[in-house]
């Protein structure tokens, strides 16, 4: 059997798809546009493995359409209008795009028209929220359904579905003590489930296959590179990727980004975590260093890949072989855990906004110091509730650019704060 047993099992019609009663039920919207036969472009948004490329192939065969298949990870506006000049040819057809919320906005830009005109059916799937993901205009014009991760039933009847119906295992003699670790690998992911259902099986020698909770963790532990082969090292993997750039290694952390790329990683989200450590591991060092993030997270958006892999290879290089720091975000976890304890305390009254003239004659803001009225732009006065007086959050820490910080807060404030 060379056929994955997911793939052996993919259902053939909306009556063989376990889950999302709320959207293939009776009566429900999109049972009843296949037994209308008449498609409208959609978005099926759900996590991974819960039927959103079955249910396109189901839709597109009952309504005898042709099917169109694009991976967002692999495709480009050439491969889009390919298919738009195809449909034009022979009639309208129905293009499904997977993972549609990794595609630039040039990409989905390429889509508008045909899909606006009809020539093509538009269905696309995507894990992420199409509200930030999918241009508006393409949000528009499709109707957004919300997939359903599987409850610990629907996968038990996946798998009563797999040992009766396939070919292979329905002559095996299986024999289920506890199925708690299958369901807990899975995560709601009955493709997952099947996948490890395999693994276990094929990693059981004796006639009679007893599977239980201890047997399973066992045989996902030392076939992990086999179990992760659809994409669960993700976190391992973008947490070598900061670590390497934390450290000042920018051979590792292009490595680790081209691990990324190449196993189909969004490139969006490579670059939030590159804004996000922008600040956090960088920050004051090297204030440049947000600027060239937030470039490379925006170029990423409109560029998409396999152009925008130049980008981030310029913004990861130029990041690990920055100096560090971390003072501003150990200063706001301190900041904010004073803040915890002492959010009773009032705004001292010469801070306070005072927009009546009842507010002023009380003393609101009356004794508030301008500093740009005094030399240096610069005049001593207190700024914390009084209870708070002298308390130091920031710590500026040894590189060049925090140094001249340190000077210029200590020539102000004297010392008050010991910097």
């Amino acid at each position: 059997m060379n056929r994955p047993l997911a793939e052996r099992l993919r259902p053939q019609s909306l009556d063989e798809v376990i889950g999302q009663e709320h959207l293939i039920g009776k009566d429900k919207p999109l049972r009843k546009m296949v037994e209308g036969g008449t498609l409208r472009s959609v978005i099926l948004w759900g996590p991974p493995g819960v039927g959103k490329t079955t249910i396109a192939r189901i839709l597109a065969e009952t309504c005898q359409l042709p099917f169109e298949y694009l991976s967002a990870i692999q495709s480009g506006v050439k491969d889009i209008r390919a298919v738009i000049e195809k449909a034009r040819m022979s009639g309208t057809v129905i293009l499904f795009i997977d993972e549609i919320h990794r595609f630039s906005k040039s990409q989905q830009d390429a889509l508008l028209g045909a899909v606006e005109d009809g020539t093509i059916v538009l269905i696309g799937a995507t894990t992420e929220n199409p509200s930030f993901e999918v241009i508006s205009p393409l949000l528009s014009r499709c109707q957004v359904y919300i997939m359903e991760s599987l409850g610990v039933n629907e996968l038990s009847s996946v798998i009563n579905r797999a040992v009766t119906k396939d070919e292979y295992l329905s002559k095996l003699k299986i024999d289920f003590q506890e199925k708690t670790a299958l369901y807990e690998y899975s995560g709601g992911d009955a493709r997952k489930l099947l996948n490890l259902l395999e693994l276990v099986l094929d990693n059981l020698s004796e006639e009679k296959k007893i599977i239980n909770d201890e047997k399973v963790k066992q045989i996902v532990q030392n076939n992990i590179a086999r179990y992760d082969k659809s994409g669960e090292q993700h976190y391992d993997i973008i947490s070598a990727f900061i670590k390497s750039m934390r450290g000042s290694d920018p051979n590792a952390a292009l490595y680790w980004l081209a691990r990324m790329l190449v196993s189909g990683e969004d490139p969006k989200f490579i670059a939030r975590r590159i804004l996000i450590f922008a600040s956090e591991d960088v920050g004051l060092a090297n204030p440049n260093g947000i600027l060239i993030a937030e470039a490379c997270f925006r170029a990423c958006e409109v560029i998409g890949m396999p152009e925008c892999r130049i980008i981030l290879s310029q913004a990861v290089t130029y990041l690990a072989s920055s100096p560090k720091s971390n003072s501003a975000y150990l200063a706001i976890d301190k900041a904010m855990q004073l803040a915890e304890r002492t959010s009773y305390l009032p705004v001292p009254l010469h801070l306070r906004n005072a927009p009546t003239k009842l507010m002023k004659e009380i003393g609101y803001g009356n004794e508030y110091l301008y500093p740009h009225n005094f030399p240096g732009h610069f005049v001593q006065q207190e700024y914390m509730p009084n209870e708070l007086q002298g308390n130091k959050i920031f710590e500026p820490q040894l590189n060049l650019r925090e140094n001249e910080l340190k000077k210029y807060l200590s020539f102000n404030w004297n010392h008050k704060y010991e910097y």
